[in-house]
């Protein structure tokens, strides 16, 4: 009998099980094989129709999404808000409840308030996939993440990974803390304590605020951008970005000068010299652009799985 997923939408990492993860991963080792042939392209969603809805700026998520959809064949619907009615007051379930009359199966959406996706999914009948809502979740990143620490290192299981930079703003943290942790890795968080949410040993990770000891100890360094974008301007969470770079920026020294090699991630899109350098991005213990192409398979198998599931219950 064919493996199903678990959940109808794809909202976060939370709602999944260890077995919807590792379902997804193996729908993307396939579809990494398709990736790599001449004609790129399957007709399995010929019948579906997507579309995606960004609330927030975004290309590297967006442009993933889309050509994950165009792989599959399906249709894709693109809509972007700063270009559309939002602006002229439009709420979200009118926006919504327009695109779903064109007769759409499944909604792609980022948006900046948390919820938003569980709130979408409770009030159209269609599938959701969250591409980031606030600084709640970014289930697709985690997962595409987490496939690219099992494809560089054979497991995610047992693994040390670090996450270091602003936890507090990052909805990829969270994500990644969820999935990790289910895969059976041990997770720190890394950063200095005012981007480190309080309580967050509550999840279940480690808490270090020295880059080097935490370098030492892992086997994985994830490293998060600063979301200036999502912090409050009139709060100081540290002295300057210069000061940041210092105290918790990978450098090729710094990298070099550990007792054993790690693998560099980074969610992208990168701050070259602020998080990390441009020597250490382009290095060859960074898979960041592994992480680029994972997307496109990770994104497909979500897709894919979540347009079976919605074939099967009609």
């Amino acid at each position: 009998m064919e493996k199903k997923l678990s959940v109808d939408h794809l909202l976060g990492i939370k709602d999944l099980t260890k077995e919807d993860i590792e379902l997804i991963f193996s729908q993307a080792d396939e579809f990494k094989e398709v990736l790599n042939r001449p004609i790129k392209k399957v007709p399995s969603l010929r019948d579906i129709t997507v579309a995606n809805l960004f609330f927030e700026n975004s290309t590297r998520t967006r442009l993933s999404f889309e050509l994950a959809e165009k792989r599959l064949s399906a249709d894709v619907v693109n809509f972007s808000a700063s270009t559309s009615s939002v602006k002229k007051g439009e709420t979200l379930i009118d926006t919504v409840n327009n695109i779903l009359a064109m007769k759409v199966d499944m909604v792609v959406m980022r948006h900046s308030a948390p919820g938003s996706c569980l709130f979408l999914s409770q009030h159209i009948d269609a599938a959701i996939v969250n591409a980031g809502d606030g600084t709640h979740e970014h289930p697709t990143q985690a997962l595409l993440d987490a496939y690219s620490i099992r494809e560089k290192l054979g497991s995610v299981k047992g693994k040390k990974v670090v996450i270091v930079g602003d936890i507090t703003h990052s909805r990829v943290a969270i994500s990644n803390i969820y999935c990790l942790q289910k895969l059976g890795a041990q997770v720190m968080v890394c950063g200095p304590t005012t981007l480190i949410p309080r309580h967050i040993e509550k999840m279940g990770v480690i808490v270090e605020h020295n880059l080097i000891k935490a370098l030492e100890w892992c086997d994985v360094a994830n490293m998060l951008r600063i979301q200036l974008e999502r912090q409050d301007v009139n709060v100081s969470y540290f002295p300057s970005l210069r000061e940041y770079t210092m105290q918790y920026g990978l450098d090729k020294k710094t990298l070099d000068s550990l007792s054993k090699k790690i693998v560099v991630m980074h969610p992208g899109p990168i701050n070259r010299g602020v998080e990390i350098t441009s020597d250490v991005a382009d290095s060859e213990q960074s898979i960041i652009l592994d992480q680029v192409e994972n997307g496109v398979a990770i994104r497909m198998a979500v897709i894919y799985l979540l347009a079976q599931r919605r074939r099967t219950a009609e």
